[in-house]
């Protein structure tokens, strides 16, 4: 299992494009329905501050969430927009949960 935890922070006139490009890899991970990629996006208060929690059965998922569309197209406006804090990118390793994992 690989778990990535991913916090940046856009130009306040960017927030609402990248909650619609992340809207976007959702629906696009929704219909794909793969059984080995968790995806959650968070907005924190100050309302441009992202983190991503990914959770992933293996790196073939992690390659197959890398190469939706809709991530491509995320991740090009995303570094195109002249973040205020680049990406921070932690691999987490699970202790323990009440969730059932791969």
């Amino acid at each position: 299992m690989k778990v990535v935890r991913v916090q940046y922070t856009t130009r306040p006139e960017f927030a609402p494009i990248n909650q619609q490009n992340i809207a976007a890899i959702v629906a696009e991970l929704k219909i794909l329905n793969h059984p080995g990629i968790k995806y959650t996006a968070w907005l924190l208060p100050d309302g441009k501050t992202f983190m991503h929690f990914d959770q992933l059965e293996s790196e073939d998922a992690h390659q197959v969430l890398q190469q939706l569309a809709s991530f491509k197209k995320f991740a090009e406006e995303l570094w195109a927009s002249n973040l205020e804090v680049e990406p921070n990118l932690e691999l987490l390793s699970l202790v323990s949960s009440t969730e059932s994992y791969f």
